[in-house]
């Protein structure tokens, strides 16, 4: 027993000296110290002469200390055994070129390719090994060979990918095609390659080519998969309404599924393109064989609807929610429809009363787990919108331990928080916020650490927190749409509590109070007061990126737009704007963004 004991001692010893000589000849390597490198891969070849990691990496230390005699001696050493690599001959070959002995180079080349033709089996290391130094015709030749030899053999991606970075687009996409049509499964992995090229703008080269691709093959063999792939780029370029009309053809082929139709619509609103959004939903409910499908689109009318209506409009909206419910009904089937309704009702139409009325009652429905508690959620939303903060809390509370392992339930801790700081309960608030810094949704964290933060703050040089619970009340007449009061109450904490850590928030705030209501000037100087007094507060990224977007989407001002995006790009690289702004700069610059 002793004795095996001992044996594996030496072997697990053994085992973690040659790993760490393998990392400590790699780092050596990396470093650019190969004289150090080629001692320890000698060391390690002689020991494992079947490691073929080991015998590539010494023939590559001694090309770098321009031993190629070296590296050559190995290489025929290994040709001249009884199975012969043929990516070997890539290697030999290319120790050739490194001397400027290209005749002899292409030989060996030539070789590798002759071997592939005998056995295909050879040819994905061989093209691999081609590609490792920038080889690409020989790799293509290689591929193309071997699909060609072998009808089992499939190297479209290999051959898409090099195509790629070639810049032979047309021959890219069709190669990308080709592997779809083989394997549809594929389909998601290429358009997220498709993204490399594809722009917004459908002018560009990459876009032009990929519809013109599609389009002949569409017209050569009217399969889905083409209109698929027009829709997707025409997505891209949001020309929704071409997008449409490849759906449409892919639902006239298909029969009942109008899911392709369904997911567009929400991207079209998302992308606030209204007019066709409209269209597609109506398309949608014309076209819909269960009352749900129906229902659904209904629901999407409405949030348009609330997306582009007036106050003058409200009284109508108010009339087409009343006519859906009365050929649905106000049962658990229409429950979504339901509370948005009703957060129109309290947030916009001024009926907080009845909203709460028509939620209590929804709630003695035999609702799901589920459907209960989001409709709790939209009550006690209202409930804090009118300011019954112990009943919204009682609400906020229930939905926690009914789905307690749903981000519904995180969602509802973080809106006891924000109730309890709306109170002006800071320390319980923040009690809450603590837990939730550490919630499994990045965006609840990322608000409960922004508001703990601003709590903590706030509250050490000002154990009365006067101005903490002045900005809490301007906080919460901004939710209940009292902008003029709102922005009045900052404006007393900038009088009265200046150069208080309140201050930076205060500026944020009403700046996008200001433009909210339409004072863009305000909302300007307000920004640029904050950036001024204020460059390196938690907020200050905040404000940089606002400003920027303030200057490009309302001022006309793109110039200035693009110095503050540079700005944050430079010294705000951990913001979580940076992506944003980086994508923004280049675009303002004249770059093709992705």
């Amino acid at each position: 027993m002793r004795i095996l004991v001992f044996i594996l001692l030496i072997i697990i010893t053994t085992t973690s000296v040659y790993a760490q000589n393998e990392a400590l000849a790699k780092n050596y390597f990396e470093q650019g110290e190969y004289e150090k490198a080629l001692a320890i891969y000698d060391k390690l070849y002689d020991r494992n002469p079947n490691r073929f990691d080991f015998f590539i990496a010494l023939v590559e230390v001694n090309q770098q200390l321009e031993n190629f005699t070296a590296s050559e001696k190995l290489l025929q050493e290994k040709l001249n055994n009884r199975l012969v690599n043929p990516q070997l001959y890539v290697e030999l070959g290319y120790n050739y070129s490194l001397q400027q002995k290209d005749s002899l180079a292409a030989l060996n080349y030539d070789k590798a390719i002759g071997y592939t033709l005998e056995n295909p089996n050879y040819s994905y290391t061989v093209g691999r090994a081609f590609s490792k130094y920038s080889l690409l015709d020989y790799a293509i030749t290689t591929y193309e060979k071997a699909m060609k030899n072998d009808a089992n053999k499939d190297y479209n991606i290999q051959l898409a990918q090099i195509y790629g970075e070639q810049g032979k687009l047309e021959k890219m996409f069709s190669s990308y095609v080709d592997l779809i049509e083989k394997n549809p499964s594929f389909k998601s992995s290429a358009k997220r390659n498709f993204s490399s090229f594809i722009k917004e703008d459908p002018t560009t080269e990459a876009n032009t080519i990929l519809r013109k691709v599609l389009l002949k093959r569409l017209q050569s063999n009217p399969d889905i998969l083409y209109n698929d792939l027009l829709s997707w780029l025409f997505i891209q370029q949001k020309e929704f309404k071409k997008a449409f009309t490849q759906e449409k053809a892919i639902y006239k082929r298909t029969g009942e599924d109008l899911s392709g139709i369904a997911n567009l619509v929400l991207v079209t609103i998302a992308e606030e393109d209204y007019e066709n959004a409209t269209d597609i939903v109506n398309f949608i409910i014309e076209n819909s064989y269960t009352p749900e499908t129906k229902l659904q689109g209904h629901q999407y009318l409405m949030k348009i609807a609330l997306k582009t209506a007036t106050k003058k409009d409200y009284p109508e909206i108010e009339e087409k929610f009343e006519t859906i419910f009365a050929e649905f009904g106000k049962g658990a089937q229409t429950y979504a429809l339901q509370i948005d309704y009703n957060h129109f009702l309290a947030f916009n139409a001024e009926k907080k009363e009845d909203a709460i009325s028509n939620l209590k009652t929804l709630l003695k429905d035999r609702l799901t787990s589920f459907q209960e508690a989001r409709v709790k959620m939209e009550l006690a939303d209202i409930l804090v919108f009118d300011e019954k903060f112990n009943e919204a809390l009682i609400y906020y509370s229930q939905i926690q331990k009914k789905v307690k392992n749903d981000v519904l339930a995180q969602e509802a801790r973080f809106k006891v928080a924000k109730t309890s700081y709306y109170k002006g309960d800071f320390e319980w608030a923040q009690i809450q916020l603590d837990v939730l810094r550490k919630s499994a949704s990045q965006l609840i964290a990322n608000d409960a650490m922004e508001l703990s933060l601003m709590i903590r703050d706030n509250s050490l040089e000002d154990s009365t927190q006067t101005a903490l619970k002045k900005f809490a009340r301007a906080d919460l007449l901004a939710l209940q749409n009292k902008d003029k009061e709102a922005i009045a109450k900052l404006d007393d904490i900038l009088t009265n509590h200046k150069g208080e850590k309140i201050e930076d928030e205060a500026l944020l705030k009403q700046a996008a109070l200001f433009e909210k209501t339409k004072q863009l000037e305000k909302a300007e100087a307000s920004y640029n007061k904050l950036i001024e007094l204020y460059p390196d507060e938690i907020v200050a990224d905040d404000a940089y990126f606002k400003l920027a977007k303030l200057y490009e989407d309302k001022l006309a001002q793109p110039e200035k737009a693009k110095d503050l995006y540079e700005q944050i790009i430079y010294n705000f690289a951990d913001s979580i704007y940076f992506v944003e702004a980086r994508k923004r700069f280049r675009a303002l610059r004249g770059d093709a963004i992705n």
